[in-house]
């Protein structure tokens, strides 16, 4: 696989608050990636800076090697999925979906192919005459999915994609996303706070904690660093204590 995002030297300062602390990741093709950390961490505001909707105060943003750092939101050809869905109400599915490709001027034959193509792999296509509020949470989020789908960026950003979801909807389409991603080896950053999503999803994790990038590994390695206080406490710990209250519930 080949560098896609390359995130170099990253800070970022608000005022004489300083946020993020030289940050440096490189992004390969096709992998999943999640920013773990707790509130307050800075990961929603490195995605910002991804996303182009905060310029850092050093450093540079690599796309397919092309510095992009002080490109507007819509040139970077990304594709973005947010916590509160921001669909449009007065819009059925279907034109929520269309609504990006129609910006870019496609035509009406090549949208409804385009859209009712990514509706199937979401199994959406029977629900197109619906609006937001005839759905439920779940419909909605694979609803702003497929329209981050549809216009077929390589790159999507997800800024904690489950939270608002119930525990059995979040699994289910985490899932789902995860099949996507690896059916058309789209990359995929995703924000989020829980660990046991980060390690069921990712490849690698980047683990942030006040700024700094504590660790960038994959789960399995990031597991095994209990020498390290900030993963034990806020990775090791957490996940050991999910399994044993999964185990009690279950009775074993």
């Amino acid at each position: 696989m080949n560098e896609q995002l390359n995130i170099s030297h990253i800070s970022k300062s608000f005022g004489k608050h300083q946020v993020l602390h030289d940050i440096n990741c490189e992004i390969k093709k096709g992998e999943f990636i999640s920013l773990l950390g707790p509130s307050g961490c800075g990961k929603t505001t490195l995605l910002r800076i991804l996303i182009g909707l905060e310029q850092p105060t050093t450093g540079k943003i690599i796309l397919d090697h092309v510095d992009i750092t002080d490109i507007r939101p819509a040139k970077r050809r990304f594709s973005i999925v947010f916590q509160e869905y921001a669909l449009f109400p007065h819009m059925t599915l279907f034109d929520n979906v269309a609504y990006g490709l129609k910006l870019q001027k496609v035509s009406a034959k090549e949208i409804h192919k385009k859209v009712m193509n990514t509706l199937s792999m979401l199994k959406l296509e029977a629900s197109i005459k619906k609006y937001p509020a005839q759905m439920s949470g779940g419909m909605q989020q694979r609803t702003a999915i497929a329209r981050s789908l549809v216009l077929g960026c390589d790159l999507m950003l997800l800024d904690e994609p489950f939270s608002a979801l119930d525990a059995m909807v979040r699994v289910d389409l985490s899932e789902e996303l995860k099949d996507l991603q690896r059916q058309f080896n789209i990359t995929m950053i995703m924000v989020t706070h829980d660990q046991e999503e980060a390690f069921s999803l990712s490849d690698r994790i980047l683990l942030m904690d006040r700024g700094i990038l504590i660790a960038d590994a994959p789960p399995a390695k990031l597991y095994q660093m209990d020498d390290q206080p900030f993963v034990k406490n806020f990775v090791i710990e957490q996940l050991n204590k999910r399994a044993k209250y999964l185990r009690e519930l279950n009775g074993a």
